[in-house]
Formats: structure tokens, C-alpha cells, sequence
């Protein structure tokens, strides 16, 4: 849960009038950067009147943005398309055009005629950027009229790492950058390539096709598509529930294919320039370096199970209007919404300390069986750790390979540093990520870390209250998985009752502060149904995200209530946050 500055919404203008055309308007940012950090900004539509019967309109300016040094970006439209252009600028330039189906949008895209004398009464919508955790965000907010479609267009650099997801809209991508997701429910998706390509391509479609003119000869149409061309330094992602995936290349030799390479997080990776299509800027205003946006957002974002309150079953199927947020009572309004379908990132953190070999083999199993319970939508890393943590397997959607490399997990040596471990996971998802998908941890261990007081050991770096302030700062969730090891001390060298359950107690108020869920396991032939649990109950996650109306910062605990307009329906998650 973050706290940053405020957000930048671009709001189109209610107007009454036999003839409306509209584009959003640059504004210039160097008179207005010493308010930039004090008050919203308004990017105010540029609204003209021209004639009786229809109106044009000049093409949409552009704002620039200046991209995180992470280079992570994610763009939501589940109100229009989303058009991406890969250029050589640095910074990310964003405009929107505001189209109405109901008074007649014609195939002119700057063209709206309205046949009557009334007009529309235009809707408050919104494109809000923000930026939180190093991530640039292109949100766009659901209009009050659902005749109102809302088409973005973003040229962004090829150092750029992102995810653009929309609903029942297009993504057309002119060119790749080092790391691209593109993700529609229903919308279809088409690529242009520049050639020779240097990238993996993974692309698939549940219900629809995949179609690639990539390559010597373009390939029968599937379901599922996985090449990679040279070295692969480029990572392209294109998933759709039942639209179709086009790639084609823009121009050159046709890239041949090698070897097809798991989808999976790689590291940073030096970008060498030239690759993508610049942008044409022949109708974009110069802006300053002083003009371009250093984004600050304040955002608070919360994930949230609900279950029916008599039966414990998880509920899935609901919207936003069925959630009600009050922060210190007072009620607020959502900007984001994910529903309990929308995909997870999740990190598997084992503890291996002190295990054997026959021990080794039922974690496998349990894990082998964590991989087959997952949606096959969700992205699974593991990580296992003693004295230090290593990561088995990157995010990764590729089961089989995942069930491999569980297969090697073997015996660790070292100290229990489980707040080190934790630590670990959790910046390597802010790190690694690269679409910035919802985020899970899932955590087993004794929570006997070296540093509790009658446990052997070092014991981890980190202390644990500064662990648990991470947790409560972490925009993900956390389960925590306890194992019962307990054994009777025979001796005063061997681990205290004390010690075990202040164990059982710190892992518990882990999940407390990490809005999961806290798991007994008394057995290791209990670990695989406790994994399956967990993947159920993710199954039934929500995100809610808001502004507080209160802006102040006054480091004071704030108290957080979300109602869920469902009979005997509660929803389980933090509980608040610290405003720092």
C-alpha cells in the first residue's frame, strides 16, 4: 500500500450543442510545475462548435510523461483501444479521443455528428496516470455513459516494460520493446514486428486464433503460438480470452525462427537503440524537457477475498458496484477495479532448513501439486531458502517447466533466515515483475528464524517488526503456511516451547498484516491440501483501489471498512495503513 503525490486526470468537459468535436489539449507544463506537486492537474478537452449538422476535429495532442528509470508501465482501457507506437523518445506520450456510438461516430476518426438539436450531455470520465512503486500507470476511469468510448494512444521507449490490458478492446502495437504483455478479454490484438526481429514470442488465445506472418511462411492459425527469433533479447506476451492475434513484421528480411524459449522474467537487459518505429510527430507540439511530467500519485490499494459468511465459500462473480470502502468511516471512491478473475503473480517461498532428503521429496510433492492446482493464467516463481534465499524458478506461465525445476529442489545448508527470505520475495516481485500483474506471496515455514530468542542460529539480518512494516507496505498478499516441527527439548540447547510458539504466533501475524490468509499444517502430508486451499482462496481475491479523501500525511493509522452488497458476503483483508 503506497502513498505518493497527486494523480493527473484528463477530464473531457460537459457541453450542450447541435455540434460537438473533441481532442484532448496540451497544456504547457513549465508555467504550472510549482503547482505539480501541490494539486491535481486538469487537462482540459479542447471543445469547438463548427456548423449544424457535423463537426471535425484536429487530432488528438499529445502529453509527455517521463518514464520510471525501471522503465515498468502499465496501461488499462476497459472503455476503448489501446494503440502503442515504440519510438526513440525517452519519455511516454499519451492522448485520448472521446467518441459517443449513440449520436453517430463516423469512419473518420475525428469526425462526430450529432443529428438532433439537444446534444449529448457529455459524462465526467477520466485518464488518470499515476505513479506508484516505480510504476507509471495509464489508468482510464469508467464513464458515466456506456455509449461513450474512450481510445488511447501511447508511444512509449523501447527500454520500456510493459502491460496494456483492455475488455472488449483492440491493442495494436507498432513494434516491441525489451518486455511487452498485451492482454484482452475479448478484444483482438495485432502486432507490427520491426525486422530482423530479436525477441521471444509467446502468444496465445483461448477461444480465438493465432495467426503469425512472421517468419519464411506464415503459419497456420492455433490457439497457441511460441517462436523465438535470434537471441531473444526481447520479450513479447499477447493473451486473449477469445480475440484474435495477428503479427506481421513492418518491413526487412524475415526473422527464422529458432528455438522456442519458456515465457519467463529474465533481468535487466542494455538496450541497444534503433529497434522500434518512431512515432510520427508531425502533429505533436514540442515540449521543453522543464514540460514533461514527473508523475506523482497518491493511491491506496487494497486486495480483498470475499466469502459467504455461513458456508466459508468464496464468492466470485461480483463487480465494483458491489463494494462499498470507508476509510476512518468515511466513504470513498474507487479509481480500479480488478475482479477475482484477473491474474496473479505468486512466488512459492519454501523454507528448507534443517530438512532431509525424505522431507525434500513430500516438499516436491506438495509443491508439484501448488503448480497443478494454480489458474493457468497465474505466473509462478519459488524461491527456497535457509541461510540464504535462491530462486528455483522466475515468473514463469510454463507448467512444465516449473514441475521440472521443482523436481531439482534439494537439500539447503544454513541458519533459518526467514525474514530475510520474506524480504527477498517481496522485492524481488517490485523488482522483476514485468506487467505488474496482481501480486501473491505464499509462505511455508516453522517461523523458527535464528533470531528468535532459544533457536540455533544467526537468525536473519532484517528484524522482524521491520519485516512486518514491509509486509503492511507490500501492495500484494501474503499467506503464511506454519509447519508444525515441534519436539519436546530434552536439553537446554534444543529449541524452547517458548520459541516454537512465538514461531506459530509472528507467522500468523504475518498474514494479518499481509491481508492472506494463516494456515496450521500439523503434518508434511498435509502441506499439498493447505497449497490448494491458498489457490482457492486467491480465487476469490478482488482489488479495490482509491484516493483518500483525507490527503493529509500525518503518519496516523487509518482504519479501513469494505462493505460487500451481498447477502451473508464478508470480505477479509488489511485492515488499514499508516499514512506516511
Amino acid at each position: 500500500m503506497e502513498l505518493l503525490g497527486p494523480s493527473i486526470p484528463i477530464l473531457p468537459t460537459p457541453i450542450n450543442t447541435t455540434s460537438v468535436c473533441f481532442a484532448p489539449s496540451l497544456l504547457r507544463f513549465a508555467q504550472l510545475k510549482q503547482s505539480l506537486r501541490l494539486i491535481p492537474i486538469i487537462f482540459l478537452l479542447l471543445l469547438a462548435s463548427l456548423g449544424i449538422q457535423e463537426a471535425r476535429c484536429a487530432p488528438a495532442e499529445e502529453i509527455r510523461v517521463e518514464l520510471p528509470s525501471n522503465g515498468q508501465l502499465r496501461v488499462e482501457n476497459q472503455f476503448g483501444d489501446v494503440n502503442i507506437s515504440v519510438g526513440k523518445e525517452k519519455d511516454v506520450s499519451v492522448s485520448a479521443r472521446f467518441e459517443m456510438d449513440k449520436f453517430g461516430v463516423t469512419s473518420d476518426p475525428y469526425r462526430l455528428t450529432i443529428e438532433n438539436n439537444k446534444g449529448p450531455a457529455f459524462p465526467r470520465s477520466a485518464v488518470v496516470i499515476e505513479a506508484k512503486h516505480e510504476l507509471l500507470s495509464i489508468l482510464v476511469v469508467r464513464p458515466r455513459d456506456p455509449n461513450v468510448h474512450i481510445n488511447l494512444t501511447v508511444t512509449i521507449p523501447e527500454k520500456t516494460r510493459a502491460e496494456i490490458v483492455t475488455g472488449q478492446g483492440r491493442i495494436f502495437s507498432r513494434g516491441l520493446t525489451v518486455s511487452l504483455s498485451l492482454n484482452t478479454t475479448a478484444g483482438p490484438i495485432q502486432v507490427e514486428a520491426e525486422s530482423p526481429l530479436d525477441a521471444d514470442i509467446i502468444a496465445r488465445s483461448t477461444l480465438g486464433l493465432v495467426r503469425s506472418q512472421i517468419g519464411p511462411t506464415e503459419s497456420a492459425k492455433t490457439h497457441n503460438y511460441q517462436s523465438r527469433f535470434g537471441s531473444g533479447r526481447m520479450v513479447l506476451r499477447a493473451n486473449s480470452q477469445s480475440g484474435e492475434i495477428t503479427l506481421s513484421s513492418l518491413a526487412g528480411d524475415s526473422p527464422v525462427p529458432g528455438k522456442a524459449q519458456l515465457p519467463e522474467l529474465r533481468p535487466s537487459i542494455p538496450v541497444a537503440p534503433g529497434v522500434g518505429t518512431p512515432a510520427n510527430t508531425s502533429q505533436t507540439e514540442e515540449v521543453d524537457e522543464g514540460d514533461v511530467i514527473r508523475v506523482d500519485a497518491q493511491l491506496v490499494t487494497l486486495n480483498m477475498s470475499v466469502v459467504d459468511r455461513s458456508t466459508n465459500r468464496g464468492l466470485v462473480g461480483l463487480s465494483q458496484s458491489d463494494f462499498k470502502l470507508f476509510e476512518n468511516g468515511v466513504q470513498q471512491q474507487l479509481v480500479h477495479f480488478d475482479s477475482s478473475s484477473a491474474p496473479f503473480d505468486l512466488v512459492l517461498v519454501i523454507d528448507l532448513s534443517g530438512s532431509t532428503r525424505d522431507v525434500v521429496k513430500l516438499i516436491r510433492a506438495a509443491a508439484r501439486r501448488f503448480v497443478d492446482a494454480a489458474r493457468s493464467s497465474d505466473r509462478i516463481a519459488i524461491i527456497t531458502f535457509a541461510g540464504k534465499p535462491s530462486v528455483v524458478s522466475p515468473l514463469t506461465l510454463d507448467r512444465e517447466a516449473l514441475r521440472q525445476r521443482v523436481n531439482d529442489i534439494d537439500t539447503v545448508s544454513g541458519d533459518t533466515k526467514l525474514y530475510d527470505a520474506g524480504d527477498f520475495a517481496m522485492a524481488e516481485l517490485v523488482r522483476e515483475t514485468k506487467n505488474s500483474r496482481r501480486a501473491a506471496i505464499v509462505l511455508m515455514s516453522d517461523g523458527l528464524d535464528g533470531s528468535i530468542p532459544g533457536v540455533q542460529g544467526e537468525g536473519s539480518k532484517l528484524a522482524y517488526q521491520e519485516f512486518l512494516n514491509g509486509i503492511r507496505e507490500f501492495d500484494g498478499v501474503l499467506y503464511t503456511l506454519w509447519l508444525n516441527t515441534y519436539y519436546e527439548a530434552l536439553n537446554p540447547q534444543d529449541t524452547q516451547p517458548e520459541a516454537f510458539d512465538m514461531g506459530h504466533d509472528r507467522m500468523k501475524e504475518m498474514a494479518d498484516a499481509g491481508g492472506g490468509l494463516f494456515y496450521e499444517v500439523d503434518g508434511l502430508e498435509d502441506l499439498a491440501g493447505a497449497y490448494e486451499h491458498v489457490v482457492a482462496d486467491l480465487g476469490t481475491v478482488y482489488s479495490l483501489a482509491y484516493r483518500p479523501a483525507n490527503k493529509s500525511r500525518d503518519g496516523k493509522w487509518r482504519a479501513i471498512r469494505v462493505n460487500v452488497e451481498r447477502s451473508n458476503a464478508i470480505a477479509r483483508g488489511k485492515h488499514g495503513y499508516y499514512a506516511n
